[in-house]
């Protein structure tokens, strides 16, 4: 399905405010997260120019970089470096927006191209001229811009993250009511990755559409989790195997290691890469801090890639064995997990909340009241009015036997459930 471009205004407005003044931008997000569509629509607003860099020997790079930009380059001249094409760019007349994207392409090949470009930004980049580089590694785009031993760190007059799209969105782009539970069931199969979006057809089901992307004959998501892997340079079995562990249960450290018959130590390297990667997430309870709690869990970031490793990968022999009612099943509590996230992410500084045998889905510091926190259930389902107030006791009595509670003088106690889908504004 054709999407319209749709609810990206902040970040048009942070490139066009950014851009009005010149010099380097970076844009940055993971692999299908819409970079790609949001620049060459801001470049069509903007008249700039785009290049989208290829792998490749360095020569080859330059080439297809410069047949990309000849057509509006001021020159009879071809570059066959770097330094030449810099050059050029230097050398035209009149200001110009220039955008290159897939940038740690152009890195991987040539290691000393971002030294060679922090000399050209600090001494030749034309005033009112402005150079956009973005890619897809977080990991390869963080080093780039964000370690202080980089030659590019400290150049950027801005880095803008493209983060994916919320629920609101998704509804919008696909034409989806939001207050409905199947909307919202497609939306955990996709996340907030608008290429996924491309596949969901409004009248379809939620179990045709995990079958189209995923357990149908060469489906598009069979090899995603690797490609993703491979775009991040997180590379061996063993990362594919860490999430395998984590969406078959295995939420801890012990218990990761434990699956994989490997010692804690040695996964340390590898969690931390998948972390940076925006892959894997870490949750801490509510109040603790890396420093004061060894109770850590992990979890796969991305709806789409969390179905991948608790549904697909474990259910792939069987799905077509399994009833209609089986599989929609499979759907309806991965989609819980999904929007237990939805909740947290609507209240500032959300987490769950565990303790021996309490468990809190959501805990948020109230905004203006130091000691005041909201507490909060939430259930995949629509209640009734007496089953919410059961919900409501139940959460009450397990907030008094936790510790938490003897920090916070003000609670104010909730129950979410499916109704708030409804709330959910674009």
């Amino acid at each position: 399905m054709s999407l319209e471009f749709v609810n990206r205004d902040a970040e048009l407005n942070e490139l066009q405010a950014a851009a009005a003044r010149g010099g380097l931008l970076v844009i940055y997000g993971r692999r299908r997260v819409g970079k790609t569509r949001l620049l060459v629509e801001w470049l069509r607003r903007a008249n700039g120019w785009y290049s989208q860099a290829i792998e490749g020997p360095v020569d080859m790079q330059v080439q297809q970089t410069f047949q990309d930009l000849r057509e509006r380059l001021e020159t009879s001249l071809v570059p066959k470096s770097w330094g030449e094409l810099f050059e050029l760019l230097r050398l035209q007349k009149r200001p110009w927006v220039l955008c290159i994207d897939e940038f740690p392409y152009l890195v991987t090949t040539d290691r000393t191209l971002p030294s060679q470009l922090q000399k050209w930004l600090d001494h030749s980049l034309p005033a009112g001229c402005t150079l956009i580089l973005s890619g897809s590694s977080s990991r390869m785009m963080n080093s780039l811009f964000l370690h202080r031993a980089a030659p590019l760190y400290g150049r950027a007059r801005k880095l803008i993250p493209v983060q994916p799209m919320n629920y609101a969105a998704f509804c919008q782009a696909c034409g989806l009511k939001r207050g409905e539970m199947d909307s919202f069931l497609k939306f955990s199969l996709v996340g907030g990755i608008p290429k996924y979006w491309e596949f969901v057809e409004p009248r379809a089901t939620p179990v045709e559409l995990a079958e189209a992307l995923y357990f149908d004959f060469a489906p598009y998501m069979e090899q995603e989790p690797q490609r993703l892997l491979r775009d991040e340079g997180v590379s061996g079995l063993n990362a594919l195997a860490v999430l395998e562990a984590i969406g078959r249960g295995a939420e801890r450290t012990s218990e990761i290691a434990s699956r994989l018959g490997t010692a804690q130590t040695g996964l340390s390297r590898l969690f931390q890469q998948l972390l940076d990667a925006a892959v894997l997430a870490r949750e801490l309870p509510f109040g603790e801090s890396l420093r004061s709690t060894k109770r850590i869990l992990y979890r796969i970031q991305d709806p789409a890639l969390r179905f991948w490793f608790r549904v697909y990968s474990p259910h792939q022999s069987r799905w077509r064995t399994y009833s209609a009612a089986q599989k929609h099943k499979f759907i309806h509590d991965h989609a819980a997990s999904v929007f237990e996230d939805f909740c947290r992410q609507r209240h500032p500084d959300a987490r769950r909340y565990w303790e021996g045998d309490v468990e809190l889905d959501l805990v948020a510091p109230v905004p203006g009241a130091s000691r005041g926190v909201l507490v909060a259930e939430i259930k995949w389902r629509r209640l009734s009015s007496s089953e919410r107030a059961n919900v409501l006791r139940q959460l009450q009595g397990r907030w008094s036997r936790c510790q938490l509670a003897k920090q916070f003088s003000s609670v104010r106690f909730d129950v979410m459930d499916a109704g708030v889908l409804e709330e959910e504004k674009p």
